[in-house]
């Protein structure tokens, strides 16, 4: 008969399940930080996401990053681009500078081996969805075409929809994906926050199958290559980007045990974005282990 404790070993083996974890003290230590939280997958920056500044790897970096994905184990990674990237932008300054920093993303990822890099689309800043999805789709084409970070799948994020923020309807992401010649090297990242603010509802079993049959028909879910699992601080549509901890905000713990347990996403890594500590209390470790208690045997 299988104890606790193997149950929960056999639960953080069988599911791709971590968290954004930092590089402040190395690129590779993040890996075993993951690994220290039992973790699967992760999520990292390879540089300040808040800063045009590049950054180029070393190659003793790469190889300790190597090293400690052979001994951790962990191969479901994930980069996520500067937030300062806006592909959409028609300022002609911020648009070179937005190219050249997705540029850069995904060299220093292919140079890792990362298989995902994930973007939020970008802002029409007032020229309207159509111009804005069509500067998105003409300046990924043109990154690809430099061939750039082949072996890196570049994965558009949903998104809640703030300002002019392109990405948070479905059809706004398959507009995009349709635009881009080199499709194959395309994938989406779904954040149930996200999706939430943006007006798809995921709380109830029949809500759940309505958004994610939706996906389907738009997208496609063979699209759907990581998930990010975050709970909302907002409600409903309220077109806000704002994360809360598992079961503790508007989505409830339902919407988490459904995409827990679908087996659609058995191999799709689902990372969390949750606040990090308060007080004495590490949050990564609590909300992981709420995840990970969701996970029907």
């Amino acid at each position: 008969m299988m104890t606790a404790e193997n149950k929960l070993k056999w639960k953080e083996a069988s599911v791709l399940l971590g968290a954004h974890f930092s590089i402040a003290k190395g690129i590779h230590n993040s890996l075993y930080e993951a690994s220290n939280y039992g973790c699967t997958a992760l999520q990292i920056f390879t540089k300040n996401a808040n800063t045009w500044k590049e950054r180029t790897l070393s190659q003793d970096e790469i190889d300790c990053f190597n090293q400690a994905r052979e001994q951790t184990g962990i191969t479901a990674i994930a980069s996520h681009t500067s937030y300062l990237i806006n592909l959409a932008s028609y300022d002609p300054k911020k648009h070179i500078m937005s190219r050249n920093a997705l540029t850069c993303e995904l060299v220093r990822s292919s140079m890792l081996n990362i298989p995902f890099v994930v973007l939020h689309p970008g802002a029409h800043m007032g020229k309207g969805e159509a111009k804005g999805i069509s500067r998105i789709a003409s300046s990924i084409n043109e990154i690809f075409a430099e061939n750039t970070g082949r072996g890196t799948r570049l994965l558009l994020e949903t998104t809640a929809g703030q300002g002019s923020g392109l990405g948070h309807a479905f059809g706004q992401l398959s507009s995009i994906m349709d635009q881009v010649k080199d499709v194959d090297r395309l994938g989406i990242c779904l954040d149930t926050s996200h999706i939430f603010a943006a007006g798809y509802d995921i709380r109830n079993p029949a809500s759940y199958h309505r958004t994610m049959d939706t996906f389907d028909s738009v997208i496609g879910i063979e699209k759907l290559y990581v998930i990010h699992l975050n709970d909302s601080k907002k409600e409903l549509g309220a077109r806000v980007d704002r994360h809360e901890h598992i079961g503790e905000g508007h989505i409830g713990i339902s919407a988490f045990e459904l995409f827990m347990n679908d087996p659609r996403f058995r191999d799709v890594p689902k990372i969390i974005e949750t606040p990090k500590h308060k007080g004495d209390t590490d949050y990564d470790r609590v909300n992981l282990n709420r995840l990970r208690a969701l996970v029907r045997l």
